[in-house]
């Protein structure tokens, strides 16, 4: 079954053109209608919310009680970062309020940040090519980096020394980066090769060949028995870990797949792709989704979980959208760049995400209330897609032409 949410993107404010960022990030209280319409339609509202015609509190769900209570709160999150470079990855660290910046000229910074100020720490000069991937190990003890130079690098992170570094780890740049724990790591690079790296020993543990295109996404689940790997040839293919070898790979989609995440208790695998698809598999059963969803009309190039059910993803189009799998649900607009976003993740205590995008910048963005909003859409599953979709959450600091919330008590 496929859902085709296309017809409301119009009223998610895609086609709505902003000025400038400092609008988004600055005015919490910005319309995009003028002023003077926006008045009259305020009174309008009243008026016939006096009549009784547009008295609507009994159509009102749990959700959007939920969503209006958080918009007229403060948001709080750190102030933006701005680079002088372009922002290939970002990475939260798992237990401290750090974030990693990795750039394309080879470099991370680590920032810690607070709802007060983001303030650079350290700047690591690693990589004599764009740094695509940055990840940290489970304890936050190591990074791991690697790059279009084909290195990969571990550095302590308390001190910055240089722990390992694999030169000319693959004959291809190296595209993406999975941290299993302090010690192995995997990488995928351009010509859709994988291998997996013990930083105590000189060489590969194996090398497999699965693709003819980059390898766009990685991950595998608490167990580590499969890693899942996305490619730009449009294949889903899975390795066995312990066994060295491919377990499934599945039919070719006719667009690039670029991301991926995990939900359901890791029962459930969301797949992003170059059209705005999004595909659903069953854990385990990789060689065919399950269903698959029309969420947009631009390419999906990142996602991260927010909780069980809901995923926040972004693209092309700058605009970071928050959907509900289970049951399927757009919930609205988190937040939006100018330009496209290049990257997602949510910090350890999963208050914030942060977002990076082509205007060298990196925006952080209040989550918290999605807890609540999670459990009221699980009992709650009474649903009117077209109000989700015109409605700006929370963190978003825009709001609609249309106003979500007028003529609601």
């Amino acid at each position: 079954m496929t859902l085709d949410f296309r017809d409301f993107d119009k009223d998610s404010s895609d086609d709505s053109s902003i000025s400038s960022d400092e609008e988004f990030e600055n005015n919490d209280d910005n319309m995009l209608l003028s002023e003077g319409e926006d008045e009259e339609e305020q009174q309008n509202d009243q008026t016939n919310h006096q009549d009784g015609s547009h008295d609507n509190s009994e159509d009102e769900d749990e959700v959007v009680k939920a969503i209006k209570a958080e918009k007229n709160k403060l948001r709080d999150h750190p102030p933006s970062i701005k680079c002088d470079d372009f922002i290939v990855d970002i990475s939260f660290h798992p237990s401290k309020n750090i974030i990693a910046l990795a750039n394309i000229v080879g470099d991370v910074m680590l920032y810690e940040y607070s709802n007060d100020e983001t303030k650079l720490v350290n700047t690591l000069e690693l990589h004599t090519k764009a740094c695509r991937d940055v990840e940290f190990d489970n304890e936050g003890l190591v990074m791991f980096t690697t790059a279009k130079d084909k290195a990969i690098i571990a550095t302590d992170v308390e001190t910055g020394k240089l722990k390992q570094c694999f030169e000319n780890a693959h004959e291809d740049p190296i595209y993406k980066l999975l941290a299993l724990d302090s010690n192995k790591v995997v990488t995928g690079d351009d010509s859709g090769t994988v291998k997996l790296w013990d930083m105590r020993k000189q060489n590969a543990i194996f090398s497999l060949k699965i693709g003819e295109d980059y390898i766009s996404d990685m991950l595998t689940n608490e167990a580590q028995k499969y890693l899942v790997c996305s490619g730009g040839d449009g294949t889903l293919t899975s390795i066995d870990l312990k066994g060295s070898k491919i377990y499934t790979s599945s039919e070719q989609y006719e667009t690039e797949l670029t991301c991926m995440g995990l939900f359901r208790s890791e029962t459930k695998l969301l797949v992003g792709s170059s059209v705005g698809k999004l595909y659903l598999f069953n854990w385990k059963e990789f060689g065919l989704h399950s269903d698959e969803y029309v969420g947009q009309k631009h390419s999906i190039q990142c996602m991260i979980p927010i909780t069980q059910n809901i995923v926040v993803s972004s693209g092309e189009d700058g605009i970071l959208r928050a959907a509900h799998m289970f049951p399927q649900r757009q919930l609205g607009i988190v937040g939006q760049h100018s330009l496209p976003v290049e990257a997602l993740d949510i910090s350890h205590d999963g208050q914030y995400i942060a977002s990076c995008s082509h205007n060298n910048d990196v925006k952080f963005w209040n989550i918290s209330y999605f807890e609540s909003i999670d459990s009221l859409i699980d009992v709650n599953h009474k649903q009117n897609k077209k109000k989700d979709m015109m409605n700006n959450l929370p963190s978003s600091s825009i709001k609609n032409a249309s106003d979500f919330f007028s003529g609601l008590a």
